[in-house]
């Protein structure tokens, strides 16, 4: 029986969400793709709070087109303000089951240069 692409994805997340838990010291950076959009969360899973979040369909972001790699790390750099004045540094980074490749990896790599660590 053929699985569906969303059915794959969402198997590879279960596994990797199997060894990967945020805490209060390092909270897990939560990333969620579409077509259209790309959000995030950073998330303290021991509390199950939402610490910070940004999105592509936000009002700040309406210029911005969630669907390519400059909507990325627009978003990216937005969860980053966001993280410092959270006064949060230090984060575990959650794929969501997605290829870490494209909009994710330039998502990442735009939450490194802006001074989250992981």
């Amino acid at each position: 029986m053929a699985r569906t692409t969303r059915e794959l994805r969402i198997r590879r997340h279960e596994r990797i969400r199997r060894r990967l838990a945020g805490t209060a010291a390092r909270p897990r950076v939560a990333v969620s793709r579409t077509n259209k959009h790309i959000s995030a969360q950073i998330i303290d899973d021991e509390a199950g709070r939402t610490l910070a979040a940004a999105s592509s369909v936000e009002a700040g972001l309406k210029g911005t087109n969630g669907g390519n790699i400059d909507g990325a790390k627009a978003v990216a750099k937005l969860l980053a303000e966001r993280a410092k004045a959270a006064q949060i540094s230090s984060v575990v980074f959650d794929r969501g089951g997605f290829d870490y490749h494209g909009r994710v990896a330039a998502f990442a790599d735009t939450l490194r240069e802006g001074g989250l660590e992981f």
